[in-house]
């Protein structure tokens, strides 16, 4: 089963943000073919939580699991961290005061 390329997937979860009203923002563009993507969830409170996606062994299945959570100037050096170890990375950044990141919805959580 082919998958999407990264490019794709971004410029759909953007959309689907961009329909709920949620700002979102490319922070950094990575390989657009088989990048990995990373979610940073603002909440505008000085908190934030940072999603990497990761594939389970057993099961066989992609799901958004925590990178990082806490104060977002340290969820921040996490992600430079990430940045660091994959050049190819996508940081998309989502910005909402409800915590709205839709990953765990159809068609983005898998």
């Amino acid at each position: 089963m082919s998958r999407l390329t990264a490019e794709i997937w971004v410029q759909a979860y953007m959309t689907r943000l961009r329909l709920h009203e949620i700002p979102a923002f490319v922070v950094s563009h990575g390989d657009d073919t088989a990048g990995a993507v990373l979610v940073k969830l603002n909440t505008l409170d000085g908190q934030a939580q940072a999603y990497q996606r990761s594939f389970d062994l057993m099961s066989g299945e992609r799901q958004w699991i925590v990178l990082s959570e806490g104060i977002e100037s340290e969820v921040d050096e996490a992600i430079k961290r990430q940045r660091g170890f994959d050049p190819d990375l996508w940081v998309i950044e989502v910005e909402d005061r409800d915590g709205r990141h839709f990953l765990d919805q159809p068609g983005l959580a898998d």
